[in-house]
């Protein structure tokens, strides 16, 4: 089964959701989207697959969040992905992508259906 997890290694729940797939027995391809975030076709791919708008996507506790005033309800769905991807931390983690589908891992046991 080839598994990808979207993660933050700064993140519990992320390392959380690691360990899980590694106690399976899988190896998974790892994307510190920290590092290297996702395309904006990348993200409408995720968003879509996960059948959710960007803004349930957003850490509306990140001072980011805030300060780029996102919880103005006026903000495009383009506005939100592209504060997304320049503000990765925005991003709600771990997202898991498998044959299985695509989900947000919150809470960790969401991976069990993946696998």
């Amino acid at each position: 089964m080839t598994v990808m997890i979207y993660h933050n290694s700064d993140c519990d729940t992320s390392r959380s959701v690691l360990k899980i797939i590694r106690d399976a027995g899988i190896e998974p391809a790892i994307i510190d989207y920290m590092a290297t975030p996702p395309s904006h076709e990348e993200m409408l791919a995720l968003l879509l697959a996960m059948d959710m708008a960007p803004r349930q996507l957003l850490r509306t506790m990140e001072s980011t969040y805030l300060s780029l005033k996102l919880d103005d309800q006026s903000k495009t769905d383009r506005q939100i992905i592209d504060a997304l991807l320049a503000h990765p931390e925005l991003i709600q983690r771990p997202i898991v992508v498998t044959e299985k589908g695509v989900k947000l891992c919150r809470p960790k046991t969401n991976v069990l259906d993946l696998l």
